[in-house]
């Protein structure tokens, strides 16, 4: 706990007026910035890292879940999402998710709320979506990190980031914060969230990791004559952890197969009771997280059929984070809001994804077919919107809602439609001469929709998408 500050003053200079800043470059930040400057807006997207994609690619966090309704029939979130996917296909750098069923090595062997996630490069991703960035008309500044939020009353004016270059200033007459952890948002004043409502107490943070050299058809056998497993793998951990072998909480092993012959990628670390927004804490995370990235490696070797000539071919760049901020915004979307499909007026997004809470405290957790979602549910624009804070949107996994319901909508499509929501209310929002809150929803809405969004049957039909025409 730090007991001392110092006062610090200083000038700093303005590096760029613009209409929109979106911060964050990940799934939410990319669709909103592509869809603002798509409607006109000049929009300039700021990203800490060299390269754009967040969890996509410096998380190395793949595939991305279901874009489609819980039963797999009906792809729910399209727009940028799928343009994306279709351009990294076309290359042969991802595999449209229609083409892909649950259960499969792909979805990591899982069925329930695995049905049509989709296989990507995460090196491809940095391409193509800077790509999309840079077509759109988006200015992009890598390297630069949002240390403070500007204010005139209770309006958002823009930033100060830090860089190689110092301090300066982006001035923007609306801003998206897209950084997944709401530090625009809180850095403004707006009330946040953090946790489960017994204790505060966050998803824990994964450091997902890559391996080559795997005997894929010995590791999709080992499986298909382990059906009772709880989880892929799980009497091979049980057996480990009572060797002493095993230290990592959790019950089984995520194993997702990628594009590549003998490439795994590996959701199976887990790093508890540590805040994502504290630099201490997230220091400790990315020293636990290697630390068992090195257990796992052994393990895999010794007991886990196909592995035992596995190679490390590299670590995520970042620590993965769950959970930290939610804003506290016009509505807070609630467990029962996806359990009913509840229908909203100001519908933005529609999402299939289950609840799936990884335990902060033991080896529990993850995609809960016990807790009810509706085969498809809304989200609401007004979520996006934060109270008592004017010109600031917020987009990805750091939206209103409660602890339950993020465990559901925080992966990346939905970050991507929301994302694009944001990002296109941004843009209206200017031509119009109004506030984000204030903005004629309808309108929101219709422009969606002839971006390939898809918003329900009750509010516009289907866009086709190339895969399906």
């Amino acid at each position: 706990m730090m007991d001392r500050t110092v006062e610090l003053t200083t000038e700093a200079p303005v590096r760029a007026s613009v209409d929109v800043l979106v911060v964050g470059a990940g799934p939410a930040g990319l669709a909103a910035a592509i869809s603002s400057a798509r409607h006109g807006a000049r929009t300039l997207l700021v990203e800490r890292n060299g390269y754009v994609g967040g969890n996509l690619t410096a998380g190395l966090v793949g595939p991305c879940m279901t874009s489609y309704s819980l039963d797999g029939t009906q792809q729910l979130i399209r727009g940028v999402f799928e343009e994306l996917v279709l351009r990294m296909e076309a290359e042969g750098s991802a595999i449209h998710p229609s083409k892909i069923s649950a259960g499969s090595p792909y979805a990591g062997f899982i069925t329930y709320g695995h049905d049509k996630v989709t296989p990507f490069d995460p090196e491809a991703v940095k391409a193509v979506a800077a790509e999309m960035c840079l077509e759109s008309g988006v200015d992009l500044l890598l390297h630069a990190f949002v240390v403070q939020t500007l204010m005139a009353g209770d309006r958002v004016t823009g930033v100060v980031v830090a860089s190689k270059s110092g301090l300066e200033v982006i001035e923007a007459q609306i801003t998206v914060d897209c950084s997944a952890d709401a530090d625009v948002a809180a850095r403004a004043g707006v009330k946040v969230e953090v946790g489960r409502e017994e204790d505060g107490l966050t998803q824990p943070m994964t450091l997902f990791f890559r391996v080559a050299n795997v005997d894929d058809a010995a590791v999709e056998e080992y499986v298909r004559a382990h059906p009772d497993d709880i989880r892929p793998f799980a009497s091979l951990v049980e057996v480990a952890r009572a060797a002493g072998e095993f230290t990592v909480p959790r019950r089984g092993l995520g194993l997702y197969k990628t594009l590549q012959s003998g490439v795994w990628r590996v959701n199976t670390t887990r790093i508890q009771r540590l805040d994502g927004t504290d630099v201490g804490d997230l220091t400790k995370a990315e020293i636990e997280g290697r630390r068992q990235v090195m257990e796992l490696m052994t393990f895999f070797r010794r007991r886990v059929p196909g592995f035992a000539d596995c190679v490390l071919l590299d670590t995520a760049a970042t620590i993965g984070v769950r959970e930290t901020r939610r804003i506290v915004g016009e509505y807070t979307l609630t467990l029962d809001d996806l359990a009913t499909g509840r229908d909203f007026d100001d519908v933005i997004a529609l999402c299939g994804y289950p609840v799936d809470i990884h335990s902060p405290t033991d080896s529990g957790g993850g995609v809960d077919e016990d807790v009810e979602t509706a085969n498809a549910y809304q989200i609401p624009y007004r979520c996006l919107i934060p109270l008592d804070c004017e010109q600031l949107l917020v987009a990805g996994r750091s939206v209103s809602s409660t602890h339950e319901a993020l465990g559901a909508i925080r992966v990346m499509p939905p970050a991507f439609a929301m994302g694009q929501a944001a990002g296109t209310a941004a843009a209206l929002s200017l031509a119009d001469g109004v506030t984000p809150r204030t903005l004629d929803v309808g309108k929101l809405q219709a422009a969606l929709l002839a971006d390939g969004a898809y918003l329900g049957s009750h509010v516009g039909p289907p866009t086709a998408t190339v895969a399906e025409e």
